[in-house]
């Protein structure tokens, strides 16, 4: 169906600049399933992009001996425009990362999807829209006609990746491109998608290159993988082959730094670890002893929510109805000691972000209380909030955008101590380079921007920020969803190392059961605003009582 044989791409007009891929060769197969794994800018997606000419020929270079769709060259420069235009989305259609920002915010989503259509054939609205329905059925849609009129900000991530999934059905392709299509997907939807699209390629005959820097996905999907590192092929081969026995060093490093129900290890192994034999042997003979047990009994409880729910009023259409509430958090109780890590873990809605909310004061519960040193956080004065926020910090989601792009790191970092007077303006450049130091950066980075610097190196900084006024907690609100396995493993190493240093207690959020398992003591399980059950994280895969937790479980360790 495809073949690439010896893809380069280089970026600017410098011919002595490094290439972003280097000399990639490959081919799929009629109803295969190639997976491309890799860390970010190994060059996968810009890979799959060249084989829809969607880079910038002015800024990009990019040659290759032979790209072919059955048969046929589609190479750079050896079609026109009109003929790229043919087979662009026709027969081969790609599926974008992120659905939020690959559509249209302005525009219905069946408007969306008609027009894919309308552009490759002619025929009239009313027979475009019908099969727009008839695919929101296929790859099952809740309510298919309302979620047709809906614009994307009003349905959810899963909902949306799958009408993405539609349109790249609509012109019925031999070919799909998903560029991580489950990224950042709560474990059962990320289940859901890949059902749906091994389901569609199974009835379709379709090809897929899944690309993808989840190495436990792969397993589930593929045929082939290609493994690729700064531009190139280190290794490839049938999925089970590569999975018992990776050759290369590269290969072993990602698949024994992903955290696994079974995982019990002090600490991650990491990439750098599996390319350094030195580093590898440390591993294997210091880090391999099991991470210590924790005792509630004998720490004391510093956060308490008693009973705590938020309800939010939701919007009337028209001024006769009703008012209505949505239930965000429904008396939810749990405690955290001195020094514990209580692992959250639910689905996309479940209450979790705004749990964590309630617990730093920025919303104020409709009912109930959260006690810090037993006092109610929401009776407390300008000063004593203050204090409060100097001994609770927050580390958000994305990297990208947690930190001023105008602001050097040193700046960023060196800010809360100001305000904070933890120590003075003269002071603060040592304490900011003791900090980068502390969480793997050096103080080369005190004048850098954000710009300069990779997610994991961001969330670094994030991470830094947060220690700058010495809290006792921190809240880690899917801080390592969208970082890559290797930089998820430096992460949450850092994080347990810090927790030993400084007795820190964290409330860790994510929706990745097996990465809460690992770090976490007990784990609170949520499912629409409640609490199903609160369990020892190293019981959780052996005695969980509720059926949705049996359920979350059942979604990592389930073939599709």
């Amino acid at each position: 169906m495809l073949n690439v044989e010896n893809l380069q791409i280089q970026f600017g007009h410098d011919i002595s600049a490094p290439k972003a891929v280097k000399g990639l060769s490959f081919s799929l197969r009629e109803g295969e399933v190639l997976a491309v794994v890799g860390e970010s800018g190994s060059g996968k997606t810009i890979s799959c992009l060249s084989l829809l000419q969607l880079l910038d020929a002015e800024s990009a270079n990019i040659q290759s001996d032979t790209t072919s769709f059955k048969g046929t060259e589609i190479g750079y420069n050896k079609m026109s425009l009109s003929d790229i235009r043919k087979y662009r989305g026709n027969d081969i259609a790609m599926i974008f990362q992120e659905p939020m920002s690959s559509f249209n915010p302005s525009m219905r989503l069946g408007r969306q999807v008609m027009e894919a259509y309308l552009i490759h054939n002619e025929g009239e609205k009313k027979q475009a829209e019908e099969l727009a329905l008839q695919l929101f059925g296929k790859v099952k849609l809740p309510d298919p006609a309302r979620i047709f009129n809906a614009y994307p900000h009003e349905v959810s991530g899963g909902q949306l990746q799958r009408v993405m999934i539609a349109m790249a059905l609509i012109n019925k392709p031999k070919i799909i491109l998903a560029d991580e299509p489950t990224t950042a997907l709560d474990v059962t939807v990320q289940h859901e998608i890949l059902k749906l699209l091994i389901d569609l390629k199974n009835e379709l005959n379709l090809s897929i290159i899944f690309i993808t820097h989840d190495l436990s996905l792969v397993r589930k999907i593929s045929d082939r993988v290609i493994v690729m590192k700064k531009g190139q092929i280190v290794e490839q081969g049938p999925v089970e082959e590569v999975f018992r026995s990776p050759k290369d060093n590269y290969t072993k490093g990602l698949l024994a730094c992903i955290p696994t129900l079974q995982t019990k290890t002090r600490r991650l192994p990491t990439v750098e670890m599996y390319e350094s034999t030195a580093d590898q042997e440390t591993y294997l003979h210091g880090e391999k002893q099991e991470k210590r047990s924790f005792d509630a009994t004998v720490t004391p409880a510093i956060i308490e929510a008693q009973s705590v729910s938020k309800s939010f009023a939701q919007r009337k259409q028209w001024f006769w109805q009703k008012s209505t509430k949505n239930i965000a958090v429904d008396k939810v109780s749990f405690k955290l000691h001195k020094g514990q890590i209580l692992g959250i873990v639910g689905e996309s809605g479940s209450g979790k972000t705004t749990l964590s909310k309630l617990v730093m004061g920025i919303l104020k519960p409709s009912h109930g209380a959260v006690l810090f040193d037993g006092k109610d956080i929401s009776s407390f004065n300008n000063k004593e909030r203050k204090s409060y926020y100097k001994q609770i910090q927050y580390i958000f989601q994305n990297p990208y955008a947690s930190l001023n792009p105008k602001m050097t790191i040193g700046a960023i970092v060196k800010e809360p101590m100001i305000v904070y007077g933890i120590c003075t303006k003269k002071e603060a450049t040592s304490s900011v380079n003791a900090l980068l130091e502390e969480v793997g950066l050096s103080a080369d980075y005190f004048n850098r921007y954000p710009s300069e610097l990779s997610g994991g190196q961001r969330q670094r900084v994030v991470i830094a920020r947060a220690l700058a006024i010495k809290p006792q907690m921190l809240i880690c609100d899917e801080c390592v969803s969208a970082l890559d396995v290797s930089v998820q493993a430096t992460i949450i190493n850092l994080l347990l190392d810090l927790r030993e240093k400084y007795n820190l207690s964290y409330l860790f959020i994510s929706h990745d059961l097996a990465v809460v398992k690992y770090i976490s003591d007990q784990i609170l399980v949520m499912n629409q605003g409640r609490v199903e059950e609160i369990i020892d994280a190293a019981l959780i895969d052996k005695a969980a009582k509720s059926d949705y937790t049996k359920q979350l479980i059942s979604s990592i360790t389930e073939e599709i």
